[in-house]
């Protein structure tokens, strides 16, 4: 097969997103498509900023009718931007007054005449780049074909066909992308467009769409829905992803939200590999036909969806049934006094002191080599505690020799749109 249609399974009648106006048919998302592509200018690259998930959706779509490439900044700061494009020269910006500037004037009726336009398989569709949580943003390639395989892998482990998806992640980050555009594009779901930030937000987005309803989350923002625990319609299940979530965390949310909380464990280089349930276990289920491997450079995934072996930035564990275990990545790995620990241990253990609010331990100097040379060091929201309580507490399950100092309390973290917080503002609040 050397191409596959813009919608797999293409339905014209069936929708394809949701909006606050309400229903968008597949047959009238290609058309707006259609016009979005008409007014795109000659370029290799499209450097889609959409804020708008609609118009992101409908610039990334015309973008392969063009046979053009989207690159997806990690955040819309103009330095980032501004050194995507002097890499990429040949690139244009769209925004979501271009995407609703082309739109002007199409009829709402307006419906995709005939079969939908088809790709080819090893067009370059995206390019996603790393958040910068760790250094400098860089992208990775994905094809047409990668992301369409890609999508169906997804959607037989978690359900995509025939569900409507609620996210509260940005498309232009990789999981995003894949479970809030391409689900819909090829893996057999519907989305809503918005991007509900407050818990009270989401329930009016969830009830504007029928049964059965997913929700895409991050850790941060699922710990927000379950402390405000607002009045949500049945779930059919929560997916997260971008940050180990806690098993408390996930077994409360499963309680007080009554459904089932999945976890996706991937990359912007390979991404999504693995799920698991988090409240079943630590062990992670690959993907179909995915196999992930140790090795002492990190972890190395095969699978149908990518075009050889990808290196990962973490240390696994083998298991039974091609099931593995994550020890931490590969750069995390503490090193004190011929100690060893890691951060990803670290951080689970700082956020499930009763009172923490929020928290990241980083170290601040790493060698060459990726291994840590000094004391981690911690940034904390906590307000009812006190720095020395917070290390009195972690001094209960963590050698002194990796207690974090210093450790600074402060009013919020600088997460990003996905729960990270970048390196840079880690060690900003650390200055001040």
């Amino acid at each position: 097969m050397n191409t596959v249609p813009l919608i797999v399974g293409y339905r014209p009648q069936a929708p394809l997103l949701y909006t606050d106006a309400g229903a968008v048919s597949q047959a009238a998302f290609l058309a707006q498509a259609g016009r979005v592509a008409a007014a795109l200018p000659e370029s290799r690259y499209v450097l889609n900023l959409c804020e708008s998930r609609r118009n992101f959706a409908l610039g990334f779509a015309a973008a392969l009718m063009r046979g053009q490439a989207s690159l997806l900044p990690p955040d819309r700061v103009a330095a980032t931007v501004a050194a995507i494009r002097q890499s990429y020269g040949d690139s244009h910006v769209l925004a979501d007054a271009d995407v609703e500037a082309a739109l002007r004037g199409i009829a709402e009726a307006s419906a995709w005449m005939g079969e939908p336009p088809a790709v080819p398989c090893g067009q370059l569709a995206a390019l996603p780049f790393t958040s910068g949580s760790t250094g400098a943003p860089v992208p990775h390639e994905k094809t047409w074909g990668g992301l369409v395989t890609h999508a169906a892998l997804l959607s037989e482990r978690l359900g995509f066909a025939g569900a409507h998806i609620a996210a509260t992640v940005p498309p232009q980050h990789t999981y995003g992308l894949e479970t809030s555009v391409i689900a819909a594009l090829a893996g057999g779901a519907a989305v809503h467009c918005a991007r509900p930030f407050f818990p009270q937000d989401l329930d009016g987005v969830l009830r504007a769409l029928p049964s059965p309803r997913l929700l895409v989350t991050t850790p941060v923002h699922l710990r927000a829905l379950v402390q405000a625990q607002p009045p949500l319609p049945p779930l059919a299940r929560i997916i997260s992803a971008t940050a180990p979530l806690p098993a408390g965390l996930a077994a409360e949310a499963e309680q007080r939200l009554g459904t089932a909380v999945y976890e996706i464990y991937g990359s912007t280089e390979s991404g999504a590999v693995a799920t698991r349930r988090t409240v079943d276990g630590e062990l992670w289920q690959p993907l179909p036909g995915v196999n992930l491997r140790a090795d002492p450079g990190g972890a190395l995934a095969t699978g149908p969806h990518l075009a050889g072996t990808v290196r990962l930035a973490d240390i696994i564990e083998e298991a039974a049934d091609g099931h593995v275990r994550l020890l931490g990545r590969s750069g995390d790995m503490l090193k004190v006094a011929g100690k060893r620990m890691s951060l990803a241990e670290l951080n689970r253990l700082l956020l499930a002191i009763p009172g923490v609010e929020d928290g990241v331990v980083f170290m601040p100097g790493m060698t060459g080599g990726g291994e840590a040379v000094e004391r981690p060091a911690a940034v904390v929201v906590a307000p009812e505690l006190s720095e020395r309580q917070i290390l009195d507490a972690l001094r209960r399950s963590v050698d002194p020799a990796f207690l974090p100092r210093p450790l600074r309390r402060v009013a919020g973290l600088p997460r990003n749109a996905v729960g990270k917080v970048p390196r840079a503002a880690l060690l900003e609040l650390m200055r001040g």
